[in-house]
């Protein structure tokens, strides 16, 4: 079964895309995801803690590492387990066909399941590395930093995963290995492969801000922004073609 087009009134789109974001947050927001991910932010502000207690020679440095390295995994994991069910569990279940028996254009589910994700992982993961990284340093740079790149981080990677979640039966292990095989380690191959990883512009941020020097750190703030936003774009347009010729048993 496939996504229909037949020729009914159309409900207003606006109405339509808050009660289907209404739905998909209470889909995904789990108590067992909440609590799985919610635990991990516990134990990334507790590290912030260690960190400033450690007395670190240059605190800058420090607050950057620190969100560098949640930008890099809390976050794209938490992406992760929020977008791909977003739209991943309705399509394996079948239950996506409930919502296809409104008749709207494909990108309203798409959007309301990255609007979904969005909004449960910028509190949960993205609220709390801010929130810490002044525990380490409270410069304007290293909280501002942290901030920008983990909203922007939260916006990529959840269109990312939504796609994923559309694209793929179990996204979940493809995620996993883009985070961890792609974005850990093929990134440093070559410049091709660090363009397309979204954490290398991530870190651009972070670098730009505060001219702290990070790994793969190599683009200005303007492409940091920019790029990953782009990439937002395409992957919910994508996601959005895709789910109009998904295929339900």
């Amino acid at each position: 079964m496939t996504a229909t087009t037949e020729t009914r009134p159309r409900p207003s789109i606006g109405k339509a895309l808050a009660a289907e974001y209404v739905l998909l947050v209470r889909s995904i927001a789990t108590r067992g995801r909440l609590v799985a991910i919610g635990s991990l932010a516990i134990v990334s502000v507790l590290l912030a803690v260690v960190v400033r207690a450690s007395t670190p020679d240059d605190l800058l440095v420090a607050a950057v590492g620190y969100a560098n390295a949640n930008i890099g995994t809390l976050i794209p994991i938490a992406a992760l387990v929020f977008g791909a069910a977003a739209l991943g569990d309705l399509i394996d279940d079948g239950s996506i066909v409930y919502l296809w028996l409104r008749p709207l254009p494909t990108w309203v589910h798409v959007v309301a399941a990255w609007a979904a994700t969005v909004s449960v992982a910028l509190p949960v993961v993205a609220l709390p590395v801010v929130a810490a990284t002044p525990l380490i340093d409270p410069s304007a740079e290293a909280v501002g930093s942290a901030a920008l790149a983990a909203v922007v981080g939260v916006v990529a990677y959840s269109a990312l995963f939504v796609l994923a979640g559309v694209r793929f039966r179990r996204a979940l292990p493809w995620g996993i290995v883009y985070i961890l095989i792609w974005e850990g380690f093929v990134a440093h191959a070559g410049e091709t492969a660090t363009k397309l990883a979204v954490r290398s512009y991530l870190r651009s941020i972070l670098s730009s801000i505060t001219d702290v020097e990070i790994d793969l750190g190599i683009f200005g703030l303007a492409v940091g922004i920019v790029v990953p936003l782009l990439v937002s774009v395409a992957a919910l347009a994508y996601g959005s073609r895709r789910l109009a010729n998904t295929d339900i048993p």
